[in-house]
């Protein structure tokens, strides 16, 4: 019996006005004409919240770029969705925030870079994004919604992560992400640029123990650790296709946000199909499930049940075939060769950013 999910990724729209280069989205962008209208989208809220979904995820890019904001945070809420927004900040204003309050709205993510403007805005590669989004804190947490700070880090700020954890106590934040990178789609890209060295990695992880002590009953902190200075693969996305799906921009229905990376998956699309169709029959949603696509030393490891494999897109990427164990696992035979590469990244010395869409 395959669980029903229960969250939902809505990839509203791929346009962003920030040129972040970490973004792990697909390399392709999506014609604007292609998405899913505002009827589309509700009828996948409901048939999300059939399916057992209790959450979505309203994401892009950037989806205060849709016009029809309001009435899809509202169609989300009126399937019975706990509603999350994730935004850069940039685009969004006080009243238009109090408005997706009004329908239904119940948590804000929003993105921050840095905590020294310049960087944060090269960062982001948009000038004068740091202070347009640390008023839109002050916004959120004024219309009495839940705020998450999103900070992913690398090389350019990884020495200002106890900074980066101040500022979200400072803006009345409940919860921090620190999110190092992940390397694939377009920050696999930026690599050399971002990667931090292993002893910044080290003095980080010490700086989050201390950070949890010192923050503790007033700020949950949550930190993912860069994969190429790990031993263990993560449970990517908690299993591949076990406990969410993504929806993209024109209606393509993926098992993780970064699975279009992988070329020889066909991705249903909510246009001729039922999420319910998708989620128990697709060839992509199928693809990795279980145990039968994997090869040693996965298929006998007795942590398979634990963290799945690990991440199918950085198999590829790294390895070469997606049913290659995670060369973050020490159990990889390419884990070596993900850790050299780590540290060649570390010490290349670039410090120019490759934006998207630039």
């Amino acid at each position: 019996m395959i669980p029903a999910p229960f969250g939902l990724l809505a990839e509203l729209t791929h346009r962003c006005p920030l040129a972040c280069p970490y973004c792990s989205n697909p390399l392709a962008l999506e014609p604007r004409a292609d998405e899913l209208d505002t009827g589309a989208w509700a009828d996948v809220f409901r048939q999300a919240a059939r399916l057992g979904a209790l959450q979505v995820h309203l994401s892009g890019g950037e989806p205060g770029a849709r016009r029809d904001l309001r009435d899809i945070t509202a169609a989300a809420h009126a399937a019975g969705l706990y509603t999350n927004l994730i935004t850069s900040g940039i685009g969004m204003d006080v009243g238009r925030l109090r408005g997706l309050k009004d329908v239904g709205l119940d948590h804000v993510q929003l993105s921050v870079q840095d905590t020294q403007a310049e960087s944060a805005d090269r960062i982001a590669g948009y000038a004068g994004a740091h202070a347009r989004k640390l008023a839109l804190a002050g916004a959120i947490t004024e219309a009495g919604l839940a705020l998450t700070v999103n900070a992913v880090i690398h090389r350019a700020n990884i020495e200002r992560l106890a900074e980066m954890v101040a500022l979200a106590a400072s803006l009345g934040a409940d919860r921090v992400e620190i999110a190092h990178a992940q390397y694939y789609g377009w920050a696999l890209r930026n690599r050399d640029a971002l990667m931090p060295t292993r002893a910044q990695v080290q003095a980080a992880m010490t700086t989050l123990d201390r950070l949890r002590a010192e923050y503790e009953g007033q700020l949950v902190i949550d930190a993912v650790i860069p994969d190429y200075y790990a031993r263990r693969p993560k449970p990517c996305m908690g299993g591949w296709a076990r406990r969410s799906l993504n929806v993209t921009p024109s209606g393509r229905v993926l098992p993780c946000h970064a699975a279009e990376t992988i070329p020889a998956l066909e991705f249903w699309s909510v246009r001729d199909h039922s999420l319910a169709e998708i989620w128990l029959h697709s060839p992509a949603f199928n693809a990795f499930r279980g145990e039968d696509w994997m090869r040693e030393p996965c298929r006998s490891c007795t942590h398979r049940h634990e963290d799945f494999g690990g991440c199918r897109c950085q198999a590829l990427a790294l390895a070469g075939h997606a049913t290659e164990a995670d060369p973050a696992c020490a159990l990889s035979p390419h884990h070596a060769a993900m850790a050299e590469m780590a540290e060649r990244a570390s010490e290349s010395g670039v410090s120019d950013y490759v934006y998207r869409g630039r």
